[in-house]
């Protein structure tokens, strides 16, 4: 990817680029999204697009690789206490679900199976080292904390925009969130509790 612009101006295009793009590949995947549709929304050309980030598939991975920081950034992880940590989860779904989409279609059309990115890109080696240090102080069940993590996040995203049962929005009853914001954090504190 290019170097990111040293103008006022440029850095408004770049971002308009990348909001374009969010909205763009969240909805129609890598394979489905369209440069023409995401210049044409951030009012540019596909000339400064290509300067800014080279092609489609670098895009998407400065997008992709955006989200996954602002995850982590958002919803730090608290080994102590990995139920609130799912809850903090969803409720991130809920703010952007275009997040969630996004790790969705690089799952279907990069990384079928194993890790969801490469070992070099994976932002969470300090997640696993809280939670391999909670094992060991006895706070969470025993495992590999990978494991653990994986449980924890799958059962945060129960009510997902990605969930083949039901997905939920931010526009619903805040007491049904409520609910199941308990019901989640309930479960996790049961499932990751030491033996």
């Amino acid at each position: 990817m290019a170097d990111q612009p040293l103008t006022t101006r440029g850095a408004a295009t770049y971002q308009r680029i990348l909001d374009a793009a969010t909205r763009e590949f969240a909805q129609y995947g890598i394979a489905g999204a369209r440069i023409e549709r995401i210049v044409s929304a951030a009012s540019t050309n596909k000339a400064q697009l290509y300067a800014y980030f080279g092609n489609k598939e670098k895009l998407f991975d400065a997008i992709f690789f955006g989200s996954l920081e602002r995850i982590v950034n958002v919803v730090p992880i608290d080994a102590d206490d990995l139920a609130d940590w799912a809850v903090r989860l969803y409720d991130e779904y809920l703010r952007r679900p275009d997040l969630i989409r996004l790790a969705t279609w690089a799952r279907l059309e990069r990384r079928p199976t194993g890790h969801l990115v490469e070992g070099h890109d994976r932002l969470d080696d300090h997640k696993l080292r809280a939670i391999a240090e909670a094992q060991t102080a006895g706070r969470v069940r025993k495992g590999d904390p990978f494991d653990v993590m994986a449980m924890v996040i799958a059962m945060s995203m129960a009510w997902s925009p990605v969930s083949n049962v039901y997905a939920a929005t931010a526009g619903e009853p805040s007491d049904v969130h409520d609910q199941r914001r308990a019901l989640l954090r309930e479960c996790v504190r049961r499932a990751v509790a030491p033996d």
